[in-house]
C-alpha cells in the first residue's frame, strides 16, 4: 500500500553493534587466511594472553599426567605396593597374599614379597597388615599404592551387629581416612558357587562397605584364579592416586636391611636396599628412618634391578658371576654441599644485649639527680651548693616511704593504659571519707561487719569453702583458683597480668621467653620459606644433578651414625615390617614450635590432659611430645589455653618437634600398659610459629560482705592489704555481668571497697581475670622404637 499512511520502520542504529562487526573492516581476511566468522582473529591484548596461559597450563598438566602414567607402569618404575587389610577377624589374608603373588609372578611358591611378571609387564609387592596391631597397620598404609580391604562373605551371616566390619576394622578405617587414603579396593572372599547367591551376597557386601570408603573404590570377587587374573589386568591399567603429603618427599621401602659396624663408639652404618619412589634423592640430603630419627647419608649405591621384567626367568640380577652384588653407580656426598644435621640451636649466654652505661652517662645522671634534689628542696635565699649539702632534709624519709608504698601498686602490669591510682591526694582522701560515711548510712540491715581479724587460718578456709560450695559453678567457670592464705598473692601470681581487653590489648611475643626458646629455630616468613623449599625440591627432580639418584632405581642407602641398639631392632629377623627411609626437605630436622589442628577421637573416652606425654604420627615421622592445648581464635592474636582436650570440637596442640611443611596428617596415640596404643586424637599440621601467644587464664574470686547499690565490700579475694594495692589497677567483673574496680582496702585481712557500673546483689561473686603466657613442655625423649 502507498500513500501517507504507509508504515515506515525505524532504521537500525549501529551504535549498539557488536565489537566484531564494528572492527570487521580492520581485519584483512585475505592475508590472514582465516574464515570470516573466526572469533580467534579478533582476540587481542590481555584476553589473548589469558587464553594462551590457560592453553599452556592444560598442555603442561596433560604432559605431566602422561609422564606419570608412563613412569608408574614399566621396567623403570618401582613395584606397585598392595597392602591387604582384613576388615574383620574372619578375613584370612594370608592365602590371598600367596595366591596374588603366584598369579603376579607366573611361578609357584615365590620366595619374596616382590615379584615381576612378564605376562602383565608389571612388578608388584604384596604385604599383609597384621590384624589387631594398629601401629603396624598404620605404617603399612603409609606406603600402600593400593589399600585392599579383604571382606569375608561369612561375616555377612555371622556378624552380630548390622555391619560385617568389626570394632578394630572400624577403628583402622577412621585412622586411614585421617591419614589420607590412597587408591582403594575391596576383595570379597568366600562367596558361594551358586551364581544367584553369589550376586546377592556381593551386592549386600557392597551396600554394607561402600558408605565407609571413597566413591571410586572398586569391588572384586577373588575366590578363583580367573578372578585374580581379571583383577591383575585391571590393576595394571588403573591410575593410582596417593596422599599429597607422600608425594612431596622421596622415600625407600626396604627390601633388605643389614648393619655395618664402624667402631666401638656405639654407632654403626645401617644398610637399606629398596626402590626409590616419588622423587629423586640427593646424597647430600638428610633422611628420616621411621622410628629411629634423622641421619646423614654416607653413600648411595645404585644396584642392578633384582626384579627385571624383560629378562629370562631363573636369573638373579642381584648376583653377578662371582657372587657379589652388582653395583651400577655410586654417589658420595660433598662435604661442602651436604646439609648439616642440626636438631637444636646452641644458645650463647654471652650473645644477649649488654647495655652497660659509660662513664659520661653516669656523670650526667649524677648531675641531673643532684640538680633535681636541689630544686625540690626549700632552701633559704642565698644558700650555696656547698651549704645546701650540709642541710639535713627531713622529707627524704617521707618520700622514701611513699615510694615504697606505691611500689607495689606500680609493679602490677596492666595493658591498654588501664586506670590505676598510684597514691591518693587530699581530694581523694576526702572522697574516700565521704564514701565511707555514706556507705555506713546506706548499708542494708544495719548489722556490724564481721571481725575477720579475729578468725584463725582454719576458720577462714572453712568459711571460704562454705561460700564456694554455695556458689559452685565449676563447669561454667573452670579457671577459678584460690588465693593462698599463707603466701602473698603478688608473689604467688607474680607472672600474671591483667588485660583491659583480651582481643585488642597488646602482648609482646618476644617478652620473657623461656630458656627452651634459645634452642629452637624460627622463620621470618614461614610461607615464603616453604615455597622456596618446594621449588628447590622440584628443581632436583627436573635437573640432571650429579648427586641425585633417579626415582625408580634400586638403591642401597648407607645411613651413617645410627645407634647400634636402635639399628639392631630395625634389622631383627622377628620384625615383619619394612623399614621406611624418607628424604627430608630443607630445615626439616630442626626443632621449632609446631601447631596442629586436633580433635579427640570418638572411640577414646579417657580425658587427655594438657602437657601429657603422647605419641605423634606426622607423615612418616613418629615421635613423643607433650602438647599444650589452646583455642583457635581467628580474629585475635592471643589464644586461651585449655587444660583438657574436649570432645566434639577442634583445638590447637602446640609441641616442640622437628619442623615439617604442611599439609601433613596427624594421628595421636596414647600408650597403655600391656596393651596396644589407643587412638587418642586425629588432626593435621596447621603451621610452624614460635610467636603464637597462648595465655593461661586464672580467675580470683571474692564474695560481697556488705552491698549498697553500686558499692560493695568484698572479702576473701585477698588476705592482706598489700595484695589489694598490688592488684588495684585490674578490672573486676561479676558472674551476673557487672563491671567494676577496686577503690581502697578495708582492715588488715584483705577486704576491699569496690565500685561497679550497676547494682550488685548480695549472692553475686566478684571475679578478677589474670593471664600469663604458657609454653609446651620439652620432650624427654623424642624418638622411641
Amino acid at each position: 500500500m502507498g500513500g501517507a499512511r504507509a508504515q515506515v520502520n525505524k532504521a537500525h542504529k549501529t551504535r549498539f553493534a557488536s565489537k566484531a562487526s564494528r572492527h570487521a573492516h580492520k581485519i584483512d581476511k585475505v592475508k590472514t587466511g582465516k574464515p570470516e566468522g573466526s572469533h580467534r582473529a579478533a582476540v587481542k591484548g590481555a584476553r589473548a594472553a589469558r587464553v594462551q596461559r590457560s592453553k599452556a597450563f592444560r598442555d603442561q598438566k596433560r604432559a605431566a599426567l602422561l609422564k606419570e602414567k608412563r613412569s608408574s607402569v614399566g621396567s623403570s618404575s618401582a613395584p606397585r605396593v598392595i597392602v591387604l587389610f582384613g576388615l574383620s577377624s574372619l578375613a584370612n589374608v594370608r592365602p590371598l597374599a600367596e595366591e596374588l603373588l603366584t598369579i603376579a609372578s607366573g611361578e609357584g611358591n615365590p620366595t619374596s614379597s616382590t615379584v615381576a611378571s612378564n605376562t602383565y609387564k608389571l612388578r608388584t609387592t604384596v604385604l599383609q597388615a597384621p590384624y589387631g596391631d594398629l601401629t603396624s597397620c598404620m605404617e603399612l598404609a603409609k606406603v600402600a599404592d593400593l589399600l585392599a580391604f579383604v571382606l569375608s562373605a561369612n561375616s555377612l551371616y555371622n556378624c552380630e551387629s548390622s555391619s560385617p566390619i568389626d570394632d578394630f576394622g572400624s577403628q583402622c578405617l577412621s585412622v586411614f581416612r585421617a591419614m589420607g587414603l590412597p587408591s582403594t579396593a575391596v576383595f570379597i572372599r568366600d562367596l558361594p558357587s551358586d551364581n544367584k547367591s553369589r550376586q546377592e551376597l556381593k551386592k549386600a557386601a557392597i551396600s554394607f562397605v561402600s558408605p565407609e570408603l571413597p566413591e571410586d573404590c572398586k569391588f572384586y570377587a577373588t575366590d578363583t584364579k580367573d578372578d585374580l587374573h581379571k583383577f591383575m589386568w585391571l590393576f595394571k591399567e588403573q591410575h593410582l592416586s596417593s596422599p599429597h603429603w607422600r608425594n612431596q618427599r622421596p622415600y625407600v621401602m626396604s627390601e633388605e636391611a643389614s648393619i655395618k659396624r664402624d667402631d666401638s663408639s656405639g654407632l654403626c652404618t645401617l644398610l637399606l636396599s629398596g626402590y626409590l619412589r616419588a622423587h629423586n634423592l640427593s646424597v647430600n640430603q638428610l633422611v628420616h628412618v621411621s622410628g629411629a630419627g634423622d641421619f646423614q647419608l654416607g653413600q648411595i649405591d645404585v644396584l642392578k634391578d633384582p626384579f627385571p621384567i624383560n629378562e629370562r626367568k631363573n636369573s638373579n640380577a642381584m648376583d653377578s658371576e662371582d657372587g657379589d652384588i652388582q653395583i651400577v653407580d655410586t654417589f658420595v656426598p660433598d662435604p661442602s654441599n651436604q646439609e648439616p644435621l642440626l636438631f637444636e640451636n646452641i644458645p650463647d649466654p654471652l650473645e644477649g644485649e649488654q647495655t652497660w652505661p659509660t662513664e659520661a652517662d653516669m656523670e650526667e645522671a649524677y648531675l641531673n639527680n643532684k640538680q633535681r634534689k636541689l630544686a625540690e628542696r626549700k632552701l633559704p635565699r642565698g644558700t650555696s651548693e656547698y651549704q645546701a649539702a650540709w642541710i639535713v632534709d627531713d622529707t627524704d624519709d617521707e618520700d622514701g616511704d611513699s615510694e615504697n608504698d606505691n611500689q607495689d601498686v606500680a609493679g602490677m602490669v596492666i595493658d591498654e593504659q588501664g586506670h590505676s591510682d598510684h597514691g591518693c591526694d587530699s581530694s581523694d582522701m576526702d572522697t574516700v571519707s565521704q564514701f565511707t560515711e555514706k556507705f555506713d548510712e546506706e548499708t542494708i540491715g544495719g548489722t556490724e561487719m564481721a571481725d575477720d581479724e579475729n578468725l584463725t587460718k582454719e576458720q577462714i578456709e572453712a568459711e571460704i569453702k562454705k561460700i564456694k560450695e554455695a556458689n559452685a559453678e565449676d563447669e561454667e567457670f573452670p579457671d577459678e583458683v584460690e588465693t593462698p592464705i599463707d603466701v602473698p598473692a603478688k608473689r604467688r601470681f607474680a607472672k600474671y597480668r591483667g588485660l583491659k581487653s583480651f582481643r585488642t590489648s597488646s602482648w609482646d611475643p618476644k617478652e620473657s621467653l623461656p630458656s627452651d626458646y634459645a634452642r629452637i629455630f624460627a622463620f621470618d616468613n614461614f610461607t615464603r620459606t616453604q615455597k622456596h623449599v618446594l621449588a628447590k625440591s622440584a628443581e632436583r627432580d627436573e635437573g640432571t644433578s650429579k648427586d641425585c639418584v633417579q626415582r625408580g632405581s634400586f638403591v642401597r642407602l648407607h645411613v651413617k651414625d645410627v645407634p647400634t641398639d636402635i639399628a639392631s631392632k630395625l634389622v631383627h629377623p622377628s620384625r615383619s615390617l619394612p623399614v621406611v627411609v624418607s628424604g627430608l626437605l630443607q630445615h626439616e630436622s630442626k626443632i621449632s614450635v609446631l601447631h596442629f589442628s586436633i580433635k579427640k577421637h570418638d572411640s577414646y573416652e579417657a580425658p587427655i590432659k594438657s602437657k601429657e606425654s603422647l605419641i605423634f604420627n606426622v607423615g612418616f615421622r613418629q615421635f613423643t611430645a607433650r602438647p599444650l592445648f589452646s583455642t583457635d581464635n581467628i580474629n585475635c592474636n592471643k589464644h586461651k589455653m585449655e587444660r583438657f582436650l574436649h570432645h566434639g570440637r577442634f583445638s590447637v596442640a602446640s609441641v616442640y618437634a622437628p619442623i615439617c611443611f604442611p599439609p601433613l596428617p596427624l594421628i595421636v596415640l596414647k600408650n597403655r600398659d600391656g596393651e596396644q596404643p589407643a587412638i587418642a586424637a586425629v588432626g593435621s599440621l596447621k603451621t610452624v610459629d614460635p610467636d603464637r601467644i597462648i595465655l593461661k587464664k586464672i580467675v580470683l574470686t571474692g564474695y560481697p560482705q556488705r552491698v549498697s547499690k553500686l558499692k560493695a565490700i568484698v572479702r576473701y579475694m585477698f588476705h592482706n592489704p598489700d595484695d589489694v594495692k598490688w592488684f588495684k589497677p585490674v578490672e573486676l567483673w561479676t558472674k551476673h555481668g557487672r563491671r567494676g574496680r577496686i577503690k581502697e582496702t578495708v582492715g588488715t585481712h584483705g577486704s576491699m571497697k569496690c565500685i561497679f557500673n550497676s547494682s550488685v546483689q548480695q549472692h553475686d561473686t566478684v571475679c578478677m581475670s589474670l593471664y600469663k603466657r604458657a609454653y609446651p613442655k620439652w620432650p624427654e625423649q623424642l624418638y622411641r622404637i
